[in-house]
């Protein structure tokens, strides 16, 4: 019996949200007519001549869709850095955290026009307690993880901005 008024009180919950969702203008971010939807294949993307900008500006391609005839402009630039964390008796360090920012503008190709800039942070970390080798593949390995998590905070924060 109690499972029952359980599972009516639960639907009953699932239905009112719903009407609130809906009366409240609700809409999907990446849904028919979203902004998500109307930036892909719209979007140029400019991002440092480095391994990781290379990657980042691949993860926003993939995420945004390649531009043929693009109507707006990204340019990101990046702050990464190496902070020792773990750091034995004998001074050697065995891990790193790579914290990264990446600031950008999205621009109007054709008003020249800025739509939203701003700065996205995270970080990664990786293990230096194996051979040189093994370090320095830890290490790409974190950078190429750093430039698509920062990819795709740029590209939620796009999700939220107001097209012309």
């Amino acid at each position: 019996m109690w499972s029952s008024e359980a599972r009516l009180s639960r639907r009953a919950a699932l239905f009112g949200a719903a009407v609130l969702l809906a009366a409240c203008g609700f809409s999907p971010v990446y849904g028919p007519g979203s902004v998500a939807e109307r930036l892909r294949g719209q979007v140029s993307v400019e991002a440092p001549a480095t391994d990781t900008g290379y990657r980042l500006r691949q993860r926003l391609i993939q995420r945004l869709g390649a531009a043929d005839a693009p109507r707006y402009h990204i340019v990101v630039a990046l702050d990464l850095r190496d902070a020792a964390v773990a750091i034995t008796a004998e001074q050697a360090t065995t891990r790193f955290n790579l914290p990264g920012a990446a600031q950008y503008r999205l621009t109007d190709r054709t008003t020249g026009d800025l739509i939203q800039s701003g700065t996205v942070d995270t970080f990664t970390s990786y293990s230096a307690t194996g051979t040189a080798v093994s370090t320095f593949a830890a290490e790409a390995d974190a950078r190429r993880r750093l430039a698509v998590a920062l990819a795709d905070l740029i590209v939620t924060r796009l999700a939220t901005v107001t097209l012309p």
